[in-house]
């Protein structure tokens, strides 16, 4: 097999993940955006810092902070705009399960991915933590030099592949052979119709 053979096998692939790549600097933008925004919502007008500790962990020295929870709305706001540009670009096929059908299991995915970024954003956050961004260069003097919007893209880039893999495999595949079985013959292109009532002759019931 030639390498232009290995070229032309793999390509579907290749082109799927460089899509999912586009999309993803796309979600990235729109994550760290909502994430500076609720951060300097909650520092300028609420008054509190992205460490600040809203719960602690039972059995645990570890607390739920601030920036845990702006993480995490960045990504919700981030995963319903990726879901929508992959759904409709990135894995985009002659059949398409309804929307929800399929986002739910992409939620499920990003949730996953989210929950390991999590605890790499712990690490990068916490200073006592070997991975952690050092003080000195990450000081929050400036936007560019606040070290949760680093450590913030630092998680987006490692859950990355997880995120692509899981959903090429699942999300989609799986989501729309399970519609195709259920509905066969749906129009290509397009979510299959719902069925439509046909009455008998005679009064309506």
């Amino acid at each position: 097999m030639t390498a232009h053979d290995v070229f032309l096998r793999y390509r579907p692939g290749l082109i799927q993940f460089v899509r999912f790549g586009l999309v993803g600097v796309a979600g990235v933008v729109v994550n760290q955006v909502v994430l500076i925004c609720v951060n300097v919502i909650f520092r300028d007008v609420v008054g509190q810092t992205e460490n600040h500790v809203i719960l602690p962990i039972p059995l645990t020295d570890f607390n739920v902070r601030n920036y845990h929870a702006y993480v995490v709305v960045g990504f919700l706001a981030a995963n319903f705009f990726n879901f929508m540009l992959n759904r409709y670009w990135t894995f985009r096929t002659g059949q398409r399960a309804p929307m929800w059908h399929e986002y739910w299991p992409f939620l499920i995915v990003g949730l996953a991915a989210q929950a390991i970024g999590l605890l790499l954003m712990t690490g990068l956050m916490n200073t006592g933590s070997p991975i952690a961004l050092p003080s000195s260069v990450f000081d929050n003097s400036t936007g560019f030099r606040t070290k949760l919007y680093w450590a913030n893209l630092i998680v987006i880039v490692c859950v990355m592949p997880i995120n692509f893999v899981l959903n090429k495999l699942w999300t989609f595949q799986f989501a729309r052979r399970r519609h195709a079985v259920a509905v066969p013959g749906a129009p290509a292109g397009v979510d299959a119709p719902a069925p439509v009532a046909t009455h008998t002759s005679g009064a309506a019931r």
